[in-house]
């Protein structure tokens, strides 16, 4: 999956059930291993985000299943207030 860096930014992020997650606002990036380290979503879906003033998650690349027109990630249940726990998405 190769893509620029500049091109996530204001992407619609999706799970693979079709949740609206956020849209990326940045990206952050592991210079010494040369590779995108997680995605930092906010915009958040009122429905999933959680109220206690976060004001977005982040997003592991190594859940991202596609990127296109939207992002899709994978759905991984408890990650957000709808599911059981899960450590895979952090609040930021």
């Amino acid at each position: 999956m190769k893509t620029q860096v500049t091109d996530l930014f204001g992407m619609n992020v999706y799970t693979e059930k079709a949740v609206y997650i956020g849209d990326v606002d940045d990206v952050l990036i592991d210079i010494d291993g040369k590779k995108i380290e997680s995605l930092a979503v906010g915009n958040l879906n009122p429905e999933i985000a959680d109220p206690r003033g976060h004001r977005g998650y982040l997003i592991p690349y190594r859940i991202i299943k596609v990127i296109g027109d939207i992002i899709i990630i994978r759905h991984v249940a408890g990650a957000f207030r709808k599911a059981a726990a899960s450590n895979d998405i952090v609040e930021a």
